[in-house]
């Protein structure tokens, strides 16, 4: 059985052993296969994962994809961090934002493409 972990002063519980997601789609190599990786992340959770990292500097934007697409049967069950701090999107400067209209933007593109909502 997978220990748990509560995360700050929240009643978010989480899987004390997360799963960083970074090198499935974005890193200095070829990519991995992508069913290969979906079927990572399902495994992961199979053996009890649920809390599991992202951003959407990976790729750009193409790791929260992948991240959403393998735990869609499962957003109910586990818990997605995703990161953000550059203006990446079109016409973006590709530096540094975090005024709290682009926190607000940065959030409503992350959910869409990790398949989710805010709960």
């Amino acid at each position: 059985m997978m220990l748990k972990r509560r995360l700050g002063k929240s009643s978010l519980e989480v899987s004390a052993i997360g799963l960083g997601c970074m090198g499935m789609n974005y890193h200095r190599g070829l990519a991995p296969d992508k069913k290969d990786m979906i079927a990572l992340i399902r495994a992961a959770v199979g053996r009890g994962i649920t809390f599991f990292d992202t951003a959407e500097v990976y790729g750009p934007f193409t790791n929260e994809e992948l991240v959403g697409e393998g735990l869609a049967p499962f957003r109910k069950d586990v818990v997605i961090a995703t990161k953000f701090g550059f203006d990446l999107g079109p016409g973006g400067s590709g530096g540094p934002n975090s005024h709290p209209e682009r926190i607000r933007q940065v959030a409503e593109e992350s959910l869409k493409r990790l398949q989710g909502r805010c709960y």
